[in-house]
C-alpha cells in the first residue's frame, strides 16, 4: 500500500509539472483561433449543464406521470406529464444541437491550430543551425512532430474542454446526490480511486513506450520509403532488395506490435478490474436507496434520479479521470514539441553587424582554421589557410573526404569555425549580418534541390527579390547551358519540372544540374561558390559551358570545388587538399610542372601515358 500511495505522489508531482506546457498550448490555440475558442468554452458550460437538467425533469416527469396514472384520465392530470416531456425532449435536442456546433467548432480550431503550429515548426527549422539538421535527434524530434504533435494542442484542449465539461456536471450531480446523504458522494467518489491508478500508470507506460521505440518506429518507416519510393526504386529492383528491406520491416513492425498489445492487454485487464469494482459499489448503493424507497421515504421518481445521478456521476468520474490522463499525456508529448519550438540558433547576426561593400575589393582570406563536424573526433580541417583574391577564379582539387565542401559550408557560415578566423575584406565573417552575408553569396551545392516548379520558377528561385522578367532568367541560363534543356521542352521555360504534380517532367542528372546552375547564376553576388559545378555534365556539356564560364564571373570572385582537372585548368589558381590541409598550389602549368601530385591525377585523368598513383598517396 505504502508503494502504492509513494507512485501516486510521484505521478501527482509530474502531472503538476505538466501545467506550465498546459497553459502555453491553450494559449497557442487562443492565438490562432481566439473566438472558434470563446464560442467552445460557452459550449462547455451549456453542455455541462443540460446533463443536470435531464436529472431534474427526470424526477419530476415520472413523478408527475405517476400521479396522473392514479387519477384517471384528462387533459387537467395530463397537462403536466406532457409539458413535463415535452421539455425532456427540447433539452435532448438541445443537447444534439451544442453536439453538433462543438464538432464544427472543432473543425475550425482544428485548421487554424494546425496551420499556425506548422507555421511555427517551419520557421524554427529555416532559422535552425545546419548541425542541427545532421544529426538523428532532430529526425526523431521532427518525426515525433509530424506523427504524434501537430494534433496535440488541439487535442489537449479538448482534453481540458472535457474535463471542465465532466467537472461542472459532476459537481452539479454530487450536489444532487446530497440529498440521499452525505455519505453517497463520499462512495462515488471512493468508487473511482481503481480507476485514478489504472488511468495515471496506463499514461506514463504508454508515453515511455513510445519514446523508448521512436527511433524504431522511424526506422519501419524509413524501410516503406525505400520499398515504395521513387529514389530507391530502381537498385530494389536490381538488386533484389525488395524482400530484404520487406523482410526487416515485418521484423520491426511484428516487435513493435507484439509490444504494443501486451500493452494494451495489461491495461485494459486493470480497467476491467477498476470497472468490476465501482459497479460492486453502484449495487450496494442502489439497493440501499431501494431500501428506503420501500420503507416509503423516497418516491420512484427519487429512485429514478438517484440511480441517473450515481450512474451518470461515476461514467463523469471516470471519464473525468481519463480525460485527466489524456491531459497528462498530451502535456508529456507538448514537451518535445516546445522543445523544439524553443531552439535557438547557434549561428546569428551579431548585436552591432559591421557593413559589407557591395563589391569587395579585397580577398577572402582563411586563417588557421580548425573544424570538426559535430559528434565526429577527425577535423574536416586542420589549421587550413587559403586566399582568394578578389575578381578571380580559385579551384580547389582533392580527394573525397578532404574538406572541399567544407570549405562552402564555412564561407557561407552554416558553421563556425573552432579556431581561426574567415574574412572578407579584412571583415570576420562572425561580425556581418547574415543575411547580408548569403545575400552576397551564390552557390552551387554539390546536391542542389530539384524544386517541383516551372523551368524558369527553377531559376528565378535564386533571387526572389529581382524584378527581373524572362529575359534575364533566360541569360542565366544560357551561362548555364540551361537553355539548351528549355529548347527540348515541350513549353520550354514554362515546363513544369519534377514529378511530384500531374505534368511534370524529370530531367537528367546533367541537365537538374544546370538548371541549379543557372540558380545560382541567377542571383548578382560578388562572391560565387561552385561546388562540382560540372560532375553531372558529359564532356561536351563541360566543355561549352567552361567557354562562357569566365566571362560570366568577369568582376566576381569565384571558388570551385571539383574533381575534375578539365574545369579546374581554367582557373587561375589550383590549390591541391589533401587531410584538410593545403599541400600544392599554383596554376595548372606550374601544377604539371612540379611532377607533383596534382600532375600525375592530370595524367591519370586525362589518360596520359605517365602511370598514375591514386590521388592523395
Amino acid at each position: 500500500m505504502d508503494g502504492t500511495a509513494q507512485a501516486l505522489r510521484v505521478r501527482a508531482r509530474k502531472g503538476l509539472a505538466q501545467l506550465p506546457l498546459l497553459a502555453r498550448a491553450l494559449r497557442l490555440v487562443w492565438r490562432a483561433a481566439p473566438r472558434p475558442t470563446a464560442a467552445w468554452a460557452g459550449l462547455i458550460v451549456l453542455q455541462g449543464l443540460l446533463p443536470v437538467a435531464l436529472v431534474f425533469l427526470t424526477r419530476a416527469a415520472v413523478d408527475a406521470v405517476a400521479a396522473a396514472l392514479g387519477g384517471g384520465a384528462g387533459w387537467a392530470r395530463a397537462r403536466e406529464p406532457v409539458l413535463l416531456v415535452a421539455a425532456l425532449a427540447l433539452v435532448l435536442l438541445l443537447a444534439e444541437v451544442a453536439q453538433a456546433a462543438a464538432r464544427w467548432v472543432r473543425t475550425v480550431q482544428a485548421e487554424l491550430v494546425r496551420d499556425r503550429l506548422a507555421g511555427e515548426v517551419q520557421e524554427r527549422a529555416v532559422a535552425a543551425d545546419l548541425a542541427y539538421f545532421e544529426s538523428p535527434a532532430y529526425f526523431d524530434q521532427l518525426y515525433l512532430i509530424r506523427v504524434e504533435l501537430f494534433d496535440r494542442p488541439l487535442a489537449l484542449l479538448e482534453s481540458v474542454g472535457t474535463l471542465l465539461q465532466s467537472a461542472l456536471t459532476l459537481a452539479a450531480m454530487l450536489a444532487v446526490l446530497l440529498r440521499f446523504g452525505a455519505w453517497v458522494p463520499v462512495v462515488l467518489v471512493v468508487s473511482t480511486a481503481p480507476a485514478l491508478w489504472v488511468v495515471l500508470r496506463s499514461v506514463v507506460r504508454h508515453h515511455d513506450w513510445r519514446m523508448r521505440t521512436l527511433a524504431d518506429e522511424r526506422r519501419a518507416a524509413y524501410l516503406d520509403w525505400l520499398l515504395t519510393g521513387d529514389v530507391s526504386a530502381a537498385e530494389v529492383r536490381l538488386f533484389g532488395l525488395g524482400e530484404h528491406f520487406a523482410g526487416r520491416y515485418r521484423e520491426l513492425r511484428e516487435r513493435l506490435r507484439a509490444e504494443r498489445f501486451a500493452l494494451s492487454r495489461r491495461e485494459n485487464l486493470a480497467g476491467l478490474l477498476a470497472a468490476a469494482a465501482s459497479l460492486a459499489v453502484t449495487g450496494a448503493a442502489l439497493a440501499a436507496v431501494v431500501w428506503r424507497a420501500l420503507q416509503g421515504t423516497l418516491t420512484l421518481g427519487e429512485v429514478a434520479m438517484f440511480y441517473q445521478a450515481f450512474t451518470q456521476g461515476q461514467r463523469l468520474a471516470r471519464a473525468l479521470l481519463e480525460t485527466a490522463g489524456q491531459t497528462y499525456a498530451n502535456s508529456l508529448f507538448l514537451g518535445s514539441l516546445f522543445a523544439f519550438l524553443e531552439r535557438s540558433p547557434r549561428i546569428t547576426s551579431p548585436a552591432e553587424p559591421l557593413t559589407l561593400p557591395r563589391r569587395p575589393a579585397h580577398a577572402v582570406v582563411l586563417r588557421e582554421v580548425t573544424f570538426r563536424y559535430p559528434g565526429r573526433e577527425r577535423p574536416a580541417l586542420d589549421r587550413f589557410s587559403l586566399e582568394i583574391p578578389a575578381g578571380r577564379v580559385v579551384a580547389v582539387v582533392g580527394p573525397n573526404g578532404a574538406g572541399k565542401s567544407t570549405l562552402i559550408k564555412l564561407l557561407c557560415r552554416f558553421y563556425d569555425p573552432e579556431q581561426g578566423a574567415i574574412e572578407i575584406d579584412g571583415i570576420d565573417l562572425r561580425r556581418l549580418d547574415l543575411a547580408v552575408l548569403r545575400r552576397s553569396i551564390t552557390v552551387l551545392l554539390q546536391e542542389p534541390v530539384h524544386y517541383g516548379e516551372t523551368l524558369a520558377g527553377n531559376v528565378r528561385l535564386g533571387d526572389l527579390a529581382r524584378q527581373d522578367g524572362l529575359e534575364e532568367i533566360k541569360t542565366a541560363a544560357r551561362a548555364a547551358g540551361a537553355d539548351a534543356v528549355a529548347a527540348r521542352l515541350p513549353l520550354g521555360f514554362q515546363a513544369p519540372l519534377g514529378r511530384w504534380f500531374e505534368g511534370g517532367i524529370e530531367l537528367s542528372a546533367g541537365e537538374w544540374q544546370r538548371v541549379a546552375l543557372a540558380r545560382a547564376f541567377f542571383r548578382d553576388a560578388p562572391l560565387v561558390l561552385l561546388d562540382e559545378p560540372t560532375s553531372a555534365m558529359d564532356s561536351w556539356a563541360e566543355q561549352a559551358w567552361m567557354g562562357g564560364f569566365r566571362a560570366l564571373v568577369e568582376g566576381r570572385t569565384a571558388l570551385l570545388i571539383t574533381h575534375r582537372f578539365t574545369t579546374a585548368m581554367r582557373a587561375d589558381v589550383i590549390h591541391v587538399v589533401a587531410d584538410g590541409r593545403i599541400v600544392e598550389s599554383g596554376s595548372h602549368a606550374e601544377l604539371l610542372g612540379r611532377g607533383g601530385r596534382y600532375a600525375d591525377s592530370w595524367h591519370g585523368q586525362v589518360g596520359a601515358a605517365a602511370p598514375a598513383r591514386p590521388f592523395g598517396a
